[in-house]
């Protein structure tokens, strides 16, 4: 590995991150509900220093929606409740047709 020369200063970053002042706080929040592909979740979380809380969802494939409460305060770490509503369904399994291809064989030549 080439060293460079005992003259080479790099060069001095042009941004100074500005520091943290206070401690963190926010909230957030979101939601997706697509009615034709089915897609329906979302999330909501609010923080204050070290107190921590917040829950989201999910709609499952068998139909229940998963909801997951949860809440971190200082050092106690991850602590989450989850609970399903509604109806697990399990519909008939119903096999794929026999595949027809959409096209005709391009014709032989001897």
């Amino acid at each position: 590995m080439a060293e460079l020369p005992p003259s080479y200063n790099p060069p001095v970053p042009s941004y100074r991150a500005p520091a943290p002042s206070g401690h963190p706080k926010y909230d957030f929040n979101y939601a997706v509900k697509d009615d034709p592909s089915g897609n329906d979740f979302g999330h909501q979380e609010s923080r204050d220093g070290y107190n921590t809380q917040g829950n989201y969802y999910v709609l499952l494939p068998d139909g229940r929606l998963q909801r997951v409460s949860y809440t971190v305060n200082g050092d106690s770490g991850y602590v989450a409740q989850v609970e399903y509503e509604g109806e697990a369904q399990y519909p008939a399994y119903q096999p794929a047709p026999a595949y027809q291809p959409s096209y005709k064989p391009a014709p032989g030549y001897a």
